[in-house]
């Protein structure tokens, strides 16, 4: 997935695969995140707003379920949390 730098609140970098539905964004601290089932639309949305970050915010991380693909895992989160999640 090709990812696109931008500097627009904590973002870093965006990226989206079309075939897959899948938006791709890096954050400030280096973690990169994976949204899956994305649409094409909102994802022009986001790429071409001129407020990504609150785009961000407001449209992909509230509405969709992120997957961490790289980067250290948040301060107050144990990582062993997601191995031994209750269900």
């Amino acid at each position: 997935m090709e990812m696109r730098k931008i500097s627009s609140g904590r973002l870093r970098a965006i990226g989206y695969d079309a075939r897959a539905r899948m938006l791709q964004v890096q954050l400030d601290d280096g973690s990169t995140l994976q949204y899956g089932g994305v649409g094409e639309e909102t994802w022009r949305s986001l790429s071409s707003s001129g407020a990504t970050w609150s785009y961000y915010r407001d449209n992909i991380e509230e509405e969709f379920a992120a997957k961490r693909v790289s980067g250290s895992a948040p301060a107050d989160k144990n990582p062993l949390d997601e191995l031994f999640r209750k269900t």
